[in-house]
This record gives structure tokens, sequence and C-alpha cells, in this order.
């Protein structure tokens, strides 16, 4: 089993090793702000009794093949074989801009090649860091005086130079990460080219499979276990790949290769309270681990043991219908999961965990919405804002409710869950479903989808004589403006609608969860053509009327996820008596605010005026 050694190093500790940049690496390129950000850092720091400044890792890989041929072609004197038989030379895969500029920063404190630095084809910029040479034509160079300069003028506004130099050298400690990779060009180019720094979870394995961190008590036992929880590990962070799982606990925008990062995270946040340097400090959960390692031998087996056991608690939350709708809920409502893990061991059991904690927290998320009056309209200067947590938690139910009759009907252990991954990928809007934007159909271009969606009717395909008059008239056959005539025996035929007042579309009635490029696609349209979008997106279908023959037709589009409640509403779902796709009126309205009152009724959505 490839074994890479990690451990802390400070500054003081790399006094008089070899370095070697390989040709991979880019030169010296520091900005003279990146460099005193470093000095001031290091300056800023107060540290407690055994608290230390972590720079990040540096990636090292033991150069073991070249000491001999340097024996032979380069050592000039028994002191130099004797330097070179001493220590092995690092080949430096990660962290050569830090590393150059302490050496630098320990130069112009006086200390003369406190370490050394070899770079493969940048000959002599080692000897520029001392001062023997400074050719500012040469780039490498160039950074390399001007990140001196800036040194040397900040060391010339401090009083307390050998206090700096004392922290520098004995506070500051470097994540001291040996790699066995065959391949350093393959890590390189992982680490610098893909911008990808190693994670913390990444670290702390490497700990878990060091064998020092064992001392006299590593045997075969505990390789076994090493490898049993390399192969847990494995399949942990397999599972956390999948987008279903990790969407249902986290929200998009992270970017670490690994995720297994947050169950780490979970247990440093639990455990150490007074963190110094807290969640500002990149690497404060690696720091954590590897202090708790270092003095306790059984840690490996007491952190796995609580590993495991927040995994198993967030598969079983996946996998049960409530836990998973309710907890995907209250995290996109910005509870913490850390919370929900102190109160789900709180609680003792899975029904006190839903009913008393569950339930109550999503009654006070949705407290805004509760103030209803009768016509089911929210108080508030933004209705769309303050009814989103209802319409989402609408949705949510609805889900539920589906899954549960379906689970009950056909004894199915799987079950349909509301798809919280596409829902975090989407940026979703609260819209009108009858705009808001009163749409008398004036305009020629409405006119026509109006006219032609009303022959989707048989009530107007069967009518010759109409349908003739609709057909003319998007053919422009002749000039007679007679639309209003054809809309009123349309009307006639179909029925006409009972349409919502400008206050009614402001209701809960009349909004629905929309994502931004579809709502952005149809804008203030007329229903039938907010529908047609609908509909094209959830089946990733486009639908055409042609023109010649005046039938429907579909090619393929790009398809989106349309919230469940959202696609019903479109598709008059929730209106059995409805038969107009012209319209969204007020029957149509009525029958969706009822369902949301009935699948929310548990969480006493509505109260009465006189209740208020």
């Amino acid at each position: 089993m490839s074994e890479n050694h990690i451990e802390l190093k400070s500054v003081n500790e790399l006094l008089n090793m070899n370095f070697f940049i390989p040709n991979y690496q880019r030169g010296y390129r520091w900005t003279t702000q990146q460099v005193k950000d470093l000095l001031n850092d290091v300056n800023e720091f107060g540290p407690k009794q055994d608290d230390f400044y972590c720079i990040q890792p540096l990636v090292v890989k033991r150069k073991e093949d070249d000491i001999f041929r340097k024996i032979k072609d380069e050592a000039k004197s028994l002191e130099e074989i004797e330097k070179l038989l001493k220590g092995f030379t690092w080949e430096v895969i990660d962290g050569q801009q830090r590393l150059t500029t302490i050496l630098i920063i320990l130069s112009c404190l006086g200390m003369n090649s406190p370490y050394r630095l070899e770079y493969e084809t940048r000959k002599g910029i080692e000897n520029c860091v001392n001062g023997e040479t400074d050719n500012e034509d040469n780039i490498d160079f160039y950074h390399v005086s001007q990140a001196k300069k800036t040194i040397t003028d900040w060391l010339n506004e401090k009083k307390h130079k050998e206090e700096f130099k004392e922290k520098l050298l004995n506070r500051v400690k470097f994540i001291w990460y040996q790699t066995d990779e065959t391949n350093p060009i393959k890590v390189f180019t992982r680490l610098n080219i893909g911008k990808i720094s190693l994670t913390n979870a990444e670290l702390i394995k490497a700990l878990f499979m060091n064998s020092s961190n064992f001392g006299e008590e590593y045997n075969s036992t505990v390789r076994l276990r090493q490898q049993e929880i390399a192969t847990e590990w494995d399949k942990i962070e397999y599972t956390l790949q999948n987008n279903d799982f990790w969407l249902f606990l986290n929200n998009v925008g992270y970017e670490k290769p690994t995720r297994i990062d947050i169950l780490f995270d979970i247990i440093r946040r639990k455990n150490s309270k007074q963190d110094s340097i807290g969640d500002s400090d990149e690497y404060a959960t690696f720091r954590y681990f590897y202090e708790n390692f270092k003095s306790n031998k059984e840690y490996m087996n007491e952190v796995w043991s609580e590993v495991r056991q927040i995994f198993e608690t967030f598969k079983e939350w996946f996998n049960d219908v409530l836990l998973y709708h309710y907890v995907g809920y209250l995290i996109i409502c910005g509870v913490r999961i850390d919370t929900l893990l102190d109160e789900w061991k709180n609680n003792c059991t899975k029904k006190n965990f839903i009913e008393n904690y569950l339930r109550e927290t999503i009654k006070k998320k949705i407290e805004k919405c509760k103030e209803l009056n009768k016509q089911y309209e929210i108080d508030g200067a933004d209705p769309k804002t303050t009814c989103r947590p209802l319409l989402l938690l609408h949705n949510v139910q609805t889900a539920i409710n589906q899954a549960e009759a379906e689970q009950k009907a056909y004894q199915l252990h799987s079950f349909y869950k509301f798809p919280f991954h596409l829902y975090k990928t989407e940026k979703w809007d609260v819209e009108h479903i009858d705009s808001n934007t009163s749409n008398a159909l004036d305009d020629d271009k409405d006119k026509e989808e109006w006219l032609k969606y009303s022959l989707l009717y048989d009530q107007v395909e069967n009518d010759n004589t109409l349908k003739s008059k609709i057909v003319a008239y998007i053919e422009k056959v002749n000039n007679e403006d007679n639309f209003d005539e054809i809309k009123e025996a349309i009307e006639k035929l179909v029925g006409n609608a009972a349409p919502l007042n400008d206050r009614e579309k402001n209701q809960i009635w009349n909004f629905v969860l929309l994502d931004s490029s579809t709502n952005r696609s149809y804008g203030n349209s007329i229903f039938p053509v907010k529908r047609r979008c609908i509909i094209e997106k959830d089946r990733g279908k486009k639908i055409t009327i042609d023109k010649q023959s005046l039938t429907p037709k579909e090619e393929d589009s790009k398809s989106a996820f349309i919230p469940p409640c959202t696609k019903y509403a479109f598709l008059k779902y929730y209106n059995s008596a409805s038969a107009s796709i012209l319209y969204w009126d007020k029957r149509d309205a009525e029958a969706y605010r009822d369902n949301i009152l009935k699948t929310l009724e548990e969480f006493n959505v509505y109260c009465s005026q006189e209740e208020k």
C-alpha cells in the first residue's frame, strides 16, 4: 500500500535541507503585494503557547538517484561531499513560490543560504537570492530582486526584527507532504495547472495511512485496519460524488475534488469550539486532526467510527421519504447540517425528530406566509418573496404524498424524490401564472397565438365556418380586423373565463416556482403561450403549429426541471372541471389554492380573519 508521509515542519526544520525545482515548474513570480501579505500575516500572528501559523502544503518527492552523480560531477571538496551525503535532495512539486519567498526573507534577515534551492533550468537564481548577482534583465532575477527590495523596505520599518525572525523560524510551519507518486508531473499538473490544491481530506487520509503516527504499536492489525478504512473511505467518497446525494445536503458551488471533507469539517466544528484560527484558516480541519493523531494513538479508530456514524445518518435521511424531504427543505431554508445532526441525536427516535423538530421548524420557516385572509392574500410589500418558502413546501409535500401513495399501493422500497439537485442548479423565480401586467390581446402576434391554440379544441376544429375565419385571419387573406368577432364566437363554443382582477393576480393562487430561463423565455405572454413553454421545457420538445395545415408538430429542444406543482397548475390538474387552455381564470386559481390548503393542512398555513 503506497504511503504518503505527512507532518508539520517549521521553517527552522528546513534549515540545511536541499530542494530541487524541476524544469516543469515556472520561475519565481510572486508580486510585491503577495510578498507584503505574507510578511504582514506572519508579523500580525499572535501565537499562544502552542499555536503556530500554518502555510499551505509543501509537496515534495525524495530524489535519491542524483546523490552519487552529484558527488562525482559537482562536489569539489570533502565538505561538499559530506553535505550531499548528509541529506537527500527534495524535488518540490508544489509550494516553491512560498519556499523561495521565505528563503529571500531569511537572506534579508542576515542568514546566508539557510537552505539550498537549485533550479534545473534557471541556474544562478539561488545566487540572486543571496545577493551575489542582480541581473534584472532576466525575468526570474527581476522578480527575486523586487521581492528582496520589498522585504528590505518592510524590515527597515520594523523595530523588533529578532522577534519577527524567531516567529518566522519557529512559529511558521509548512504542511510537509511527501508523496510516493512515481510521476511527479502528474501531481504538479493537478495542483498547479488545474489550480486544485490538496484538500483537508487528502491530508487527513495521509495521517490515517502513515505508519509513523502509530510508533511501536504499528503492526499487522493496524495495517489491516488501515486497508479497511481506505476501502470504506473510497466507498463514502464515491457516494458523495453522486450529485443526487451531495446536493440533497449541500448547495452548489463546492469546487474541491474530494467531498468527504464535509464529514471531517463537521467533527472539527463540533469538538473544537475554541479554534483560534477557525474557519478562516483553509487547513484548520487538517491541523485539528494532526494534533489529535500526534497525541492519541487510539484516535484512528475513534475518529473513523464517528465519520461512519455521520455518513450512515446521511444515508438514512436520504433513503427515508419524510426525512429526505423535510431535511432537504430545511437545508434550502438555511438550517445548518450541524444543527440537524445535533437535533437528530437529541431527539433519540426518528418519530421524535420528525414531529418535535422538523415539522415545528418548518412551521417557523413559513411563519410569514401563515397569516392569510380568506382570499388567501399574503400581507407584505413583496408577496412573491414572502410566499417562496410556502410554494416550495407545497412542492415538497406533494412529492411526499405521491411517494407514500406509491409505496402503499405497490409495496415499493424506493420512492419518488423531489429532485433537490435539479432545484439547486437553477435560479428560481416566483412568477405569475396569469401575467401581472394586463394583456388585452392588443398585439397582432398575441392574437395569432391565441387563435392558433383555439384550434386545439374539438369544438372549434369541427366548426368549418369558424375555422376558415381563423385561418383567413392568421394568413391575412383580407385586411379586415375581425378578431373580436372571432374571439367572441370561440368563447361561445369553449366557454368564457372568469378573469382575475389586478389585486387577485398578486395572491398566492396566481404564483408558481419557475426557473429564470423559462420565465425569460416567455415574459409577459398570454396564458396559452406560457403553458406551451412549460410543456416544451418539461418534455424537451418544442411545439409549433404548421402555418399551412394549422396542426401542431414537435421537435427536440432543451429541457428543464419544472417543479411538479408548477406543471400541475399549467396543465389545469387542480381543476377537474376546467376545459379551457386559453385562460387561467378564477375557478382554476381557487382549485389551486384549495390544493395548497389541503396539502399543507398539517402545517396550519390557513387562518381566518377571526383568528387573526
